[in-house]
């Protein structure tokens, strides 16, 4: 725990945000560097004025800090900073990342991260919808994320631990103050099942400013957002529109058009997000993430199989980036049905992927180098 104390201490130097954090650590490397550099290498960072500079070179770890971090040991919790290899890789791309996150069980080390979010005071089919949703996802590796409140929340995380899945929830206070208090037995079955990570300290409690806060934490450590149901002042809309800030895919699950609280997701709907029914249409949009997890996933990479001069022909058209099969028709003059047949072929020797809508390409993770002339079977095909 000792080495902690650096991310503690800078951070709670007054004048110092998640921002100015992370360039005093890109410039320096490290939090104990920032503390023991000069104020005249501090004032050279951007953001840090002379009287900042002074204030980071003299101060000193608070008292609190080594209380914090004990009681933190004794509870079991952990703290993952932005250095840790368990630290959610896609926050780090993020603006302004936590330095670090209070975490209470086992953040997932791959998959895909998918949050889903809603009203507090969600409708039967809302409820319904969201556990449905999340156990269909969950069933294909993905991991739920979502920020443990009544409702939509609530429901996606039941949903994906209803599934045998993986789910996360990032809370507005500290692991001591669970909120909703309702939410205690499920707080617990989130740990065991996932992970529930804060960026407050431990005892935090619900202030209002905390989860606008939190939700770019909820947006920032997926890579997309699904809300289910949401007024047109709902904080899930924050959330959405902090996901398509930072770059990563919304969706909205449309509702009823005479309630009120799809008023939110229809509007999203209207100015772009994917319309969710199932789940694949939440997969469809992350086809190459899951299949780099796939290949990622593989003890070690099968022996190039031989080619005949068609499928070696077929091959030599394609890239990494998808293709139709007309446009491969076109460019290589095969009849489709002889088209068709070769790319069969390649698809059962694991060279080639078919995406919706009749689109191939090579297959990730292949190396074109190894299909090489003494790769090539001479038996041409007879088509």
């Amino acid at each position: 725990m000792s080495s902690l104390r650096p991310w503690f201490a800078l951070k709670s130097v007054p004048g110092v945000g998640n921002l100015l954090f992370r360039r005093l650590v890109e410039q320096f490397g490290s939090p104990e560097a920032v503390l023991t550099a000069d104020v005249t290498g501090l004032q050279a960072v951007q953001g840090v004025t002379s009287r900042l500079a002074v204030s980071i070179r003299q101060y000193r770890v608070p008292d609190w800090v080594d209380r914090e971090l004990e009681a933190v040991r004794q509870k079991g919790y952990t703290i993952v900073t932005q250095t840790d290899p368990t630290y959610p890789p896609l926050l780090r791309q993020i603006p302004d990342p936590p330095p670090f996150l209070y975490v209470y069980g086992s953040l997932p080390a791959t998959g895909l991260n998918i949050a889903v979010v809603g009203s507090r005071n969600a409708t039967n089919y809302g409820i319904s919808t969201t556990r449905q949703l999340c156990m269909d996802l969950v069933r294909q590796q993905v991991n739920i994320v979502s920020g443990m409140a009544r409702g939509v929340d609530t429901a996606a995380h039941s949903g994906a631990i209803a599934a045998g899945g993986c789910t996360v929830s990032v809370l507005g206070t500290g692991l001591n103050r669970i909120y909703p208090s309702e939410n205690k037995g499920l707080f617990h079955k989130i740990a065991e099942n996932g992970a529930v990570v804060t960026e407050f300290s431990l005892d935090t409690g619900p202030d209002a400013h905390h989860f606008p806060a939190r939700n770019r934490i909820i947006s920032g450590m997926c890579h997309g957002t699904v809300v289910v149901e949401a007024t047109g002042r709902s904080g899930s809309l924050i959330t959405a529109r902090l996901a398509a800030e930072q770059n990563r895919e919304v969706f909205a699950v449309p509702g009823n058009i005479h309630s009120f609280k799809s008023v939110g997701t229809h509007t999203l709907i209207k100015e772009g997000a994917k319309l969710v029914v199932h789940a694949g249409d939440v997969l469809d949009e992350f086809e190459h993430i899951q299949t780099r997890e796939q290949e990622a996933s593989r003890p070690s990479k099968p022996s190039v199989p031989p080619l005949t001069d068609d499928e070696a022909m077929v091959i030599d058209c394609l890239e990494a980036d998808s293709v139709h099969i007309d446009d491969l028709a076109r460019k290589l003059t095969f009849p489709s049905g002889r088209l068709s047949g070769v790319l069969l072929q390649l698809e059962l020797k694991g060279l080639v992927s078919q995406s919706p809508g009749k689109r191939f390409a090579l297959t990730p993770g292949i190396d074109r180098q190894q299909l090489n002339p003494c790769n090539i079977n001479k038996e041409v095909s007879s088509e």
